[in-house]
């Protein structure tokens, strides 16, 4: 398993930025709760898939195989 930040810096750069803005909370979404603290629970339990690759909500980190 790999998890690297999106290779398109221009997308990494305004999530980065928007989770500075929110404070670590994933900036897509509206709840400011524990869950959506990044790396949010939902790519945190899409990672623990070893089956699962692919980004995560935000598109700020991808998962390899």
């Amino acid at each position: 398993m790999k998890i690297v930040t999106n290779p398109d810096e221009k997308t990494a750069n305004m999530i980065k930025e928007g989770l500075k803005d929110t404070g670590g909370y994933c900036p897509c979404r509206v709840q400011r709760i524990e869950e959506n603290k990044c790396m949010c629970k939902e790519f945190r339990d899409q990672i623990a898939d070893p089956d699962y690759e692919g980004f995560c909500h935000c598109r700020l980190y991808y998962k390899y195989k």
